[in-house]
């Protein structure tokens, strides 16, 4: 059965810590659906399926899978350099270089990487909590 945090680890943390779960559900949520609607140069995209993506892979590096998710989605959409940058920063983020944090999205702004970096490690964040409740 899948244990999330809509339907799990939100209620299950409010009976613990009351008033925690919300405070951390807005910040998840308030991450998530950051956008500018852009990516490098182009304007006007939705960047749903790209952030959904990097959100259920690092789920996904961490064990956690869901059976309503393509993952097919996130091999179509996230570049292995990409992916390789994720899985350092999430799982050994003392190995992170400047090497690989250029070598992905070349020509995209430094705020989409820092987006990337917020999107990731407040999904590792997400994922601990779900291991730990």
């Amino acid at each position: 059965q899948d244990y999330t945090w809509e339907d799990h680890g939100y209620s299950l943390i409010n009976r613990l810590y009351p008033d925690v779960g919300q405070l951390l559900d807005e910040k998840f949520q308030v991450v998530y659906n950051l956008t500018y609607n852009t990516i490098a140069m182009h304007c006007g995209v939705d960047t749903s399926m790209l952030r959904r993506a990097i959100w259920n892979y690092v789920h996904c590096v961490f064990g956690i899978r869901y059976d309503d998710y393509d993952y097919g989605e996130v091999n179509q959409l996230l570049e292995r350099n990409l992916k390789i940058y994720i899985k350092t920063v999430a799982c050994y983020p003392e190995k992170t270089t400047k090497q690989i944090y250029t070598q992905f999205w070349r020509h995209f702004k430094h705020s989409e990487k820092v987006h990337i970096n917020l999107l990731l490690l407040e999904a590792r964040m997400q994922a601990a909590l779900l291991y730990a409740l």
